[in-house]
């Protein structure tokens, strides 16, 4: 309303001539423009520390992951090596750390029993109604020992499901414990039925059928009965364990997966070599920790040159005490203890594994250090590369974790946390001095609209006693 007002007068061309709407606002603004720009000012520098403090923990971040992801493919890790490569396939799992050298002799492979049965015209034969039930358990010869531990599987046949259905069935309801199909070859259609390996998992099929009179043909469904005492070649494969020899020692196995052998490897047998065992060898690639030695070095010094700021060697995290608390971190990385069950004598801290650490707060590679751990303690080296709670990913991980954490105070996290809390605030307070500042702006204009008003007045008055004056002077 004021505003309009002085919008008339002015339009009149009368009042003193002065914008009193722009000196209101000129005046409101110079009121509360430091207040303002110190704010904003301290905003940007929290925005730039918010940054540097996030690039860091991403980075520590990123280094824990990538260490991780290095120490988890295996290539730190002891390699294997067999002299007859038909027999078997070696890995060493993530954290194993095996030495030295085996024999190995496979005198059976794992496998699973297979039925096929007896034949029809076409997958689209009906089987017959009734119920299908499926014991599992050991076959051997013509006796059957069932596993009580396993759950007999019973199957409902309705009188429409056909040979291809009964066969849908049967995988679907055993959960992975047998695969069946139909096999379509020159005797006719036939349902093949196959098993896990292992002796435990051999099957036998009860079927009873619907029929007042089953007559065990074509349609029937005890016409699919299966029993090692009644096989007459439907029995196409035996279900077996593996059995080998490692080091001499008999070992049986359920299947041909064998894993927490002697340090931590694992075998997947392929072939037999009964008679003639081979050997298996287990040594370190040096050149493999050398270089990840290496990287890790570097990606340190990439972490030390963001604490000091980078090319521009100037940082606004000088004095945040979450940077102040990972340079301390660094400062004893050396030092630190990776392996506090490592033996007397054997390599248990990444100085042993050549990490040094300059004046300056960069790291280095002790190149002497570093070889002679290889040479010394190959195995105690190779054993530091593991994702167990020690080793060196241990480390760089509660590194990462100690420094990144949001709960805690003293770490980046915290930082970032805090700074982003005194943004809210100071967000806050420039809210309320806008609105304070848009107080006194209205209060100015309204105060100087009124001084207007009133100067118009007094002049319209005195133009008018000036014309009197000037009237009684020419009477």
């Amino acid at each position: 309303m004021s505003d309009t007002g002085q919008s008339i007068i002015s339009a009149l061309g009368a009042g003193s001539g002065i914008d009193f709407n722009a000196l209101a606002n000129d005046l409101s603004e110079a009121s509360y423009s430091f207040q303002r720009e110190d704010l904003e000012a301290r905003n940007d520098t929290l925005l730039t520390q918010i940054s540097e403090a996030s690039i860091l923990r991403s980075t520590l971040n990123e280094l824990a992951s990538a260490t991780g992801d290095r120490v988890r493919t295996g290539d730190l890790a002891p390699q294997g090596t067999i002299g007859d490569p038909s027999v078997a396939q070696i890995t060493v799992p993530s954290g194993a750390a095996p030495s030295g050298g085996f024999s190995l002799e496979v005198t059976q492979l794992a496998e699973s029993q297979t039925l096929v049965l007896p034949s029809y015209t076409s997958g689209e034969d009906l089987v017959g109604e009734g119920s299908l039930r499926i014991r599992f358990g050991t076959v051997s010869g013509s006796s059957f020992t069932e596993d009580t531990a396993q759950t007999a599987l019973d199957i409902s046949v309705s009188a429409t499901d056909t040979l291809d259905d009964l066969a849908a069935k049967i995988t679907l309801d055993s959960d992975g414990a047998l695969e069946a199909y139909v096999a379509q070859g020159t005797n006719g259609a036939q349902l093949v039925v196959k098993g896990r390996d292992g002796a435990v998992n051999g099957f036998v099929l009860e079927p009873t059928s619907a029929a007042s009179s089953p007559t065990d043909v074509p349609g029937d469904l005890t016409y699919l009965a299966w029993s090692p005492d009644s096989d007459t070649g439907e029995l196409r494969s035996g279900a077996q364990d593996a059995l080998f020899l490692l080091d001499t020692v008999e070992i049986s196995s359920s299947t041909n997966q064998i894993s927490d052998l002697p340090g931590g490897f694992a075998l997947n047998l392929t072939g037999t070599n009964e008679g003639a065992p081979t050997t298996i060898e287990f040594s370190q690639d040096q050149s493999a920790i050398t270089t990840f030695m290496n990287d890790f070095v570097a990606a340190l010094n990439d972490v030390v040159s963001l604490l000091n700021g980078g090319e521009d060697e100037a940082t606004s995290l000088s004095n945040d005490p979450g940077a102040r608390e990972l340079r301390l971190d660094l400062s004893r990385l050396t030092s630190e203890i990776v392996i506090p069950n490592a033996e007397e004598g054997e390599p248990n801290s990444l100085a042993d594994l050549g990490l040094s650490l300059n004046r300056d707060g960069t790291f280095r590679i002790d190149s002497e250090r570093l070889e002679e751990t290889l040479t010394n303690s190959p195995d105690a080296a190779a054993a530091m590369f593991t994702t167990g709670v020690f080793g060196v990913f241990a480390t760089i991980d509660g590194l990462a974790r100690d420094n990144t954490a949001i709960g805690d105070p003293g770490s980046l996290g915290g930082s970032v946390t805090r700074y982003e809390d005194q943004i809210e605030r100071n967000d806050e307070r420039l809210e309320r001095i806008a609105e304070q500042q848009e107080n006194l702006r209205a209060q100015l204009a309204r105060s100087f609209n009124a001084a207007q008003s009133q100067i118009a007045v007094s002049q319209s008055t005195l133009s008018f006693i000036e014309q009197q004056f000037a009237t009684t002077g020419e009477g």
